[in-house]
């Protein structure tokens, strides 16, 4: 068997899972890119990718997260025969107990019966590791962080089925064209678009899903051998960019920067399209290994060209309207709450405070222990460091989806007075009616732009419930000039379920056969 050194291995995994959280891939950044010349200047979208180039060009910069979820760590290795595999997974665990001490990943392993956190992102069955022999002399090791957000979109379809917009979908290469549009539309902005899809035909459940987040593995930019294959990849990147969803579901050019489609046999009984969605903070990437001294040889992803962001601040806040750009400062009167209207971009000084779900549930049971009258909650599960004097700083501090609290959202704002609600992606018709009745409004922050927003973070006040753990404990926040935009106002105007439809209504466009 290989003797394969174990400090090397192990600091040559620490250095791959910190620049995947940190820096992302260059044909990553070149479908940004190539997004980001196509929009329409001025507009809400535009202003999103300005906020998100700048967000990719912070986290290069600083070496820190380029989202605050730091997702699930799923590996993928091939090794020579006769390389331990055993020790390659003692190396990965001690390499991510290293990079979450170090900030780069958030600790993210929750017991599933408990809610307790680890801490050190280790657990029954995480990091994810998947492993397979190949008759190279080198280990191939590849990385994928794959957030909730855009892993909640995740999709599957027993064909034959009905849909949305689309109609009968049947058992054929038709009907799996609209499973993946279909797939598209589902996610709104809810995945922090514009994203990534992987799909994989055939299967049973399970093993559809794996070939499906297998093909995110693949370049960006690769051809599918498959002839088939390759005409719907593109078929679908062309006219998925059709339904306006746009960045962050404002509505806009660029809805879906990559469809990659892998097949397999499946039984007679059973025809299922598996569809896994990635935002479009695409954190993957990967090294080759010397099976002996563990040291790298090659970075994978890496080929081309590198897109640098720089001076996107001076861009992004030439895409807006400096004299629409309104002040919000907490506690907020119902009056100046009434006064946004959808679309209205604000700008935030003063005092937010984070709650996800796990404060979400317990303010439905219990009181608050801070006074949240006339405040602002932030749906964010930070990065978080303490120093040696024992103060927190915020390391990244983007929105999480929003729509895991319509539950109890609504409730919790007229319970204890609050006027806002920062997240991304949207919320429901509870929430809307509530907004509507109590005098509220949702703010939607741009998903993923987890460097810019803990740019504008001047200071830790405060922190409770951290028995939660970092993610889920309630964070005071001292702000200054933390941009967003109304997407649902206390009028009962919501532009999510506005996109919603227009979107379903440009689906059903193309409803007709296509591929035969």
């Amino acid at each position: 068997m290989t003797k394969l050194n174990k400090t090397n291995l192990e600091n040559s995994l620490y250095e791959l899972i910190v620049e995947t959280s940190t820096n992302l891939p260059k044909d990553v950044r070149r479908a940004i890119r190539k997004a980001k010349e196509k929009e329409n200047t001025g507009t809400r979208s535009a202003m999103s990718l300005a906020t998100i180039t700048q967000n990719i060009q912070m986290a290069d910069e600083k070496v820190s997260p380029i989202c605050q979820d730091t997702g699930l760590p799923t590996f993928k290795i091939k090794t020579p025969i006769g390389v331990n595999q055993l020790k390659i997974k003692e190396a990965i665990y001690r390499a991510m107990v290293r990079a979450t001490e170090d900030g780069k990943m958030r600790p993210n392993s929750v017991d599933s019966l408990t809610g307790d956190n680890s801490g050190d992102n280790l657990g029954l069955g995480l990091p994810v590791i998947k492993f397979e022999q190949w008759d190279k002399e080198v280990i191939d090791i590849r990385l994928i962080l794959k957030g909730g957000g855009c892993e909640n979109k995740n999709i599957q379809y027993s064909l034959p089925c009905e849909l949305d917009g689309l109609g009968r979908a049947g058992r054929d290469l038709d009907g799996i064209r609209k499973c993946v549009m279909h797939s598209v539309y589902q996610a709104q902005g809810q995945g922090c678009s514009a994203g990534f899809i992987g799909v994989g035909i055939g299967g049973d459940r399970s093993s559809g899903y794996d070939l499906a987040k297998e093909q995110l593995f693949r370049s960006a930019e690769d051809v599918n051998p498959n002839e088939d294959l390759k005409k719907l990849e593109e078929y679908v990147v062309d006219h998925a960019n059709e339904l306006g969803i746009g960045t962050m579901g404002f509505g806009g050019e660029t809805t879906l920067l990559g469809c990659k489609i892998g097949v397999m046999h499946r039984i007679p009984a059973s025809f299922f399209v598996s569809v896994a969605y990635n935002c479009w903070a695409f954190r993957r990437l990967g090294i080759t290994v010397d099976a002996e001294t563990g040291s790298i040889r090659d970075w994978l992803y890496q080929d081309g060209e590198k897109i640098e962001f720089k001076d996107e601040s001076e861009k992004e806040q030439n895409s807006i309207d400096s004299t629409k750009i309104i002040t919000l400062q907490a506690p907020i009167t119902e009056e100046k709450i009434r006064s946004l209207k959808v679309g209205d971009v604000v700008q935030i000084d003063g005092m937010m405070y984070t709650g996800r779900d796990a404060i979400h549930k317990y303010l439905s049971d219990h009181d608050s222990p801070v006074d949240l009258n006339g405040q602002i909650i932030y749906h964010c599960g930070p990065v978080m460091m303490k120093d040696e004097q024992g103060s927190w700083h915020v390391k990244a501090a983007g929105p999480t989806t929003s729509i895991r609290e319509e539950p109890y959202q609504g409730d919790i704002m007229k319970k204890f007075g609050i006027r806002a609600v920062i997240g991304k992606g949207g919320m429901g018709p509870n929430t809307l009616e509530a907004l509507k009745d109590h005098g509220g409004v949702y703010l939607n922050a741009i998903g993923g732009a987890a460097q810019y927003y803990a740019d504008c973070i001047q200071s830790v006040e405060g922190v409770d419930l951290t028995q939660f753990g970092i993610p889920e404990a309630m964070w005071h926040l001292k702000v200054k000039g933390f941009t967003a935009v109304v997407t649902m106002d206390s009028h009962g105007n919501s532009l999510h379920r506005d996109i919603d439809q227009t979107s379903l209504q440009k689906l059903a466009m193309h409803k007709e056969k296509v591929f035969y």
